[in-house]
């Protein structure tokens, strides 16, 4: 499958087309685009016309469209149709400076190969999966879910290309690091990806929160906008104008927003341009600073982006004073980084450095292929083999050495009754949890003994608790939640090990080839068909021999989709648009669908 992939900036469009082992056959940019040019001004749609037909005897099978803002409807890569068009045109307010461009390159490339996919492949997918916390405003809830007010997060696709890079760079899965990876350019953000998931980032319900970027302001009080709205000198589209295009590094510096122009009037003496580099890395250094307490910890900070690839001493200013972080810079190493068509990745961190820091060349274009390629493929899938869905109520698992201490030193466990997955089993011994607030009594075992302790919970046990438990991977229980465990023969306080478990579906290998889905795959699945129809995002896909194909949820989720004993589904690629007609407007009636599939990087 040969993938075209355009990608739309405000006053350009970068294009690429590759080929099924992902090498590049062509590539090109156009420029100043809606801008006086010798006489003509060339539109976007204009310049994706002349694309077009720069592209010759080359076969196009899909088209992959990078778009920056979908909304909470179009969370995912999706194939392009009148209704996620509509969505993208409804977000233009949002991503002013890149939504509108991109719809009328989308409407320009249909109308050149309209018999193939175009598929649509956003910016804020990436960031779909932030917990609650990271998304919420601290405004009325009920102003928020009216106006649609919440934090999506942009730049996804480099983040996403950053932090596998960063993961093969060390050897070590991606599921297993703590990363903060930094797109730094005329548009700029931060995030914080926790084995494997953005976690946090920076921009929120528009690109316009966060970094200082090129011509935008970032981070500002929204006190500051209502006494410039009072003054009656800004009204609502001149604010927006200063904010957009009249902020940033061209604010601050007075000099426009290419950093090496500023760069170069700060070493003549120049106070603001010295003013803007300044503030542009001390942003950046508070938000990496922030990153790792929220993940308690990072392994490998990642630069990208026009600035973060090429700017040295930009990259050296944001990682002075990050010594206490473990960041040892090598001054010579990050002066002579590299990062070219041939090579992916710098180091620009000392060998006794703790946390490595690289300088990663982003491809946001292969990216987009990936996704491109894989929803094309995935639309044409149809396993239907029933799933059975098997609803978790909180349980422990334990080691050896913490099972003596609760039960006494000669104790075993004692099989209550075999479980679904073959050689588990539900054990007669029981526990309690202490935590801060509450305990909850009686929390039953699960054999055989493990390597680490583990305890799950739902997240309305956490509240009672009173205890944050991160929502985990079984096994992943490094820096989760502290919590003290009582049995008949004593009690152990246990400094990590209390988790929310991730929802997942065990698979035998024979499963997974015919669902066409890979270990450690994301799944949605649609339960449509009862009287709460619910989409489960995030679905871990776990895959091994000794598997029985089942779906595991807790007791919160199973309560919100009102799910009982014997529920199953039907695991189905589809199209995004026509699940969601069926989930939320219940033009059909199915048992569930898998909207998308999401693979490891």
């Amino acid at each position: 499958m040969n993938v075209l992939v355009i990608n739309c900036g405000s006053s350009s469009v970068k294009y690429a087309l590759f080929d099924a082992d992902e090498n590049m056959l062509i590539s090109g940019k156009r420029e100043r685009l809606g801008q006086k040019s010798d006489d003509r001004k060339e539109t976007h749609a204009q310049a994706i016309a002349t694309i077009f037909s720069e592209l010759g005897e080359h076969q196009i099978d899909a088209v992959g469209h990078r778009v920056v803002h979908g909304g909470e409807e179009c969370h995912e890569s999706c194939l392009l149709n009148d209704r996620v068009k509509a969505e993208i045109e409804r977000h233009i307010p949002d991503a002013p400076m890149h939504n509108p461009y991109s719809l009328a390159a989308i409407e320009s490339a249909q109308n050149a190969v309209p018999a193939v996919p175009h598929v649509a492949v956003f910016d804020t997918a990436f960031h779909s999966g932030m917990p609650r916390r990271a998304t919420t405003y601290a405004i009325d809830q009920d102003v928020a879910k009216r106006h649609g007010i919440r934090r999506f997060g942009f730049h996804g696709i480099s983040h996403q290309y950053a932090a596998g890079i960063a993961a093969t760079f060390v050897q070590r899965p991606l599921d297993e690091l703590r990363l903060i990876t930094l797109h730094l350019g005329n548009g700029a953000s931060a995030c914080a990806v926790e084995f494997g998931r953005s976690a946090e980032t920076s921009m929120g319900n528009t690109p316009l929160e966060g970094l200082v970027m090129g011509t935008r302001s970032g981070d500002v009080d929204a006190g500051v906008l209502l006494s410039l709205l009072r003054s009656g000198e800004y009204d609502i589209d001149a604010l927006d104008e200063l904010l957009n295009h009249q902020s940033g590094l061209a604010g601050l510096s007075g000099l426009g927003n290419d950093l090496r122009e500023i760069e170069r009037a700060a070493a003549d003496g120049h106070d603001r341009a010295r003013l803007a580099i300044n503030v542009f890395a001390h942003r950046a250094r508070k938000y990496i600073g922030a990153y790792a307490a929220a993940m308690g910890g990072v392994d490998v900070i990642a630069f990208t982006g026009g600035i973060g690839e090429n700017s040295a001493s930009m990259r050296g200013r944001i990682l002075q004073r990050l010594e206490f972080l473990g960041v040892v810079l090598d001054e010579d190493r990050n002066r002579d980084a590299s990062v070219v068509s041939d090579k992916d990745f710098a180091r620009i961190t000392t060998e006794r450095s703790r946390v490595e820091a690289i300088v990663v060349k982003t491809n946001e274009e292969l990216m987009i292929a990936r996704e491109s390629r894989r929803v094309v493929n995935a639309s044409t899938a149809k396993p239907n083999q029933a799933i059975p869905i098997a609803i978790s109520g909180r349980h422990c698992h334990l080691t050896q050495e913490t099972f003596e201490k609760l039960f006494g030193k000669d104790a075993t466990p004692t099989e209550y009754k075999p479980l679904s997955q073959p050689g588990q089993f539900a054990c007669e011994e029981r526990i309690n949890l202490i935590g801060p607030r509450d305990r909850i009594d009686g929390v039953r075992l699960l054999g055989p003994l493990r390597s680490v302790d583990q305890i799950e919970i739902s997240r309305t046990d956490e509240f009672k608790l009173g205890v944050d438990a991160p929502v985990r991977d079984s096994g992943k229980v490094k820096d989760s939640a502290p919590i003290t465990v009582e049995g008949p023969a004593g009690t152990v306080h246990l400094s990590e090990g209390l988790i929310c478990a991730r929802r997942h579906i065990h698979m035998h290998t024979n499963d997974a080839e015919q669902f066409g889905v890979n270990d450690k795959d994301e799944v949605s699945i649609a339960v449509v068909g009862g009287e709460r129809d619910l989409i489960f995002g995030d679905v871990l896909i776990r895959v091994k021999d000794s598997y029985a194909l089942e779906m595991h949820i807790d007791t919160d989720e199973a309560n919100a989709a009102e799910l009982g004993r014997g529920a199953s589904g039907t695991l189905q690629h589809a199209d995004v648009d026509d699940v969601a007609e069926n989930v939320y407007e219940n033009v059909s009636k199915v048992h569930a669908n898998v909207v998308s599939v999401k693979p490891k990087l």
